[in-house]
């Protein structure tokens, strides 16, 4: 393969079902969009968050399925799209006072990362 080829391809890795509001996934996905993935690791790793976790797993998935599906280099891969939409919100009821329930919400995200090669 030549080396423009590579630089047009686009590996992307998707994790669905996420047990995180979109809202607080994508306060750590704006942080990683458009870094290079060795800057995108050490951000994820010491940030605080909790969503902090699922993105740092996928992000180390997009960069395998780059390497072993692509044969693009892990030094040269950048975070060319992030996003992070909204899934279902699985639910249940609480019981209160006087026979009342009120409900419960657990808000899950699908968060999508495409990366590509650096061109040269």
């Amino acid at each position: 393969m030549k080396a423009n080829e590579n630089s047009d391809k686009e590996v992307r890795a998707l994790a669905r079902y996420v047990n995180a509001s979109a809202r607080k996934a994508r306060r750590v996905i704006d942080q990683i969009r458009g870094r290079s993935y060795e800057e995108a690791l050490i951000l994820l790793e010491f940030m605080p968050y909790r969503a902090c976790y699922p993105v740092l797993q996928l992000v180390s998935s997009a960069a395998a399925n780059a390497s072993h599906n692509s044969g693009l280099g892990k030094a040269d891969l950048f975070i060319s799209e992030a996003k992070v939409d909204e899934g279902p919100a699985s639910g249940r009821f609480r019981p209160r006072a006087r026979g009342r329930a009120y409900p419960i919400r657990k808000p899950t995200c699908h968060i999508t990362i495409a990366m590509r090669a650096k061109s040269k």
